[in-house]
């Protein structure tokens, strides 16, 4: 029997990874151990830091206008409110995370905020808001697998029609990807399904990954049969994960996603030493929120 875990309060769906008590797969953790297994240490074990970018923070407060946004009443989601909300959902972000005020200076803040605008404006040229009331924004959502992997992600938003029919929706500050990247699209589309299926016993009608960067919209009609592969992909991987981290033993693995990797300088690919091993967090977290200011752009 899946064991659905409760969603906490909504002020605290955010709360720092260090206050979490399991170790758990997230999609974004889940392609990092894919990408490049000494990076999931670095990010979900050693919990080293990485600088946030100006790019990905325009992303974060992106995600926080069109939450604010379902939070008022339909007919009063309207472009010209959506636009008033963009300084606000600023100033939250900052005082979440003071450091990024260096990001973005006094100076450049309204620049900032109209790139937040244009953003959300191409939303609206994507769906009407005003046309329907989700179940739920930001919302947490976790499972524990029969083999006890524990699924942990965070949802844009969730759509339930009036028949029943449930869609899941992510929004993607950054470009829809192409052919060698939708691989890595669709793997996270695929998770959800499956912590959807798995909590409700219901099986999405539709995924929805909408790219606001070039107005794209990626869609994905989940099947029962695949989630359940799908399903089995995830238990194996972290059966590897567990196995490195009893050994320590997170080789990385070089790609030219290399050329993005905060890590470089502690990579011995790239002639530096990682940090000594701390251990595998048996009792604690092993795993980081699954959304950070760069998953919010493009993961």
């Amino acid at each position: 029997m899946h064991s659905p875990v409760s969603t906490p309060p909504a002020d605290t769906a955010r709360e720092p990874a260090h206050n979490r008590q399991r170790p758990a797969l997230s999609p974004s953790r889940a392609m990092d151990f894919k990408q490049c297994p000494l990076k999931y240490r670095f990010r979900a074990i050693d919990r080293i830091p990485e600088p946030p970018t100006r790019i990905a923070v325009r992303g974060t407060v992106v995600h926080a206008v069109l939450e604010d946004l379902y939070g008022l009443p339909a007919a009063d989601r309207l472009p010209a409110r959506a636009a008033a909300l963009a300084e606000p959902a600023w100033a939250r972000v900052l005082a979440d995370r003071p450091e990024i005020a260096e990001l973005v200076t006094q100076d450049g803040l309204a620049e900032f905020l109209d790139e937040v605008r244009t953003l959300v404006e191409a939303y609206y040229r994507l769906e009407d808001p005003t046309r329907f009331d989700p179940e739920s924004c930001e919302s947490r959502v976790e499972v524990e697998l029969d083999d006890g992997v524990l699924l942990r992600g965070f949802v844009d938003r969730i759509d339930v029609a009036p028949t029943g029919e449930l869609r899941v929706v992510d929004y993607k500050t950054g470009r829809a990807p192409g052919l060698a990247q939708e691989t890595k699209a669709l793997f996270q589309l695929k998770f959800y399904a499956l912590v959807v299926l798995r909590t409700r016993g219901i099986l999405p009608t539709q995924l929805r990954l909408i790219y606001l960067a070039d107005e794209q919209i990626l869609t994905y009609a989940p099947d029962e049969d695949e989630l359940l592969r799908f399903e089995r992909t995830l238990s194996a991987l972290w059966q590897a994960i567990l196995t490195a981290g009893r050994t320590g033993d997170f080789q990385p693995s070089t790609s030219w996603l290399c050329g993005f990797c905060s890590y470089q300088n502690l990579c011995p690919e790239f002639g530096g030493t990682p940090p000594a091993y701390p251990g595998w967090p048996d009792g604690g977290t092993g795993e980081s929120p699954d959304e950070t200011f760069a998953d919010a752009v493009s993961d």
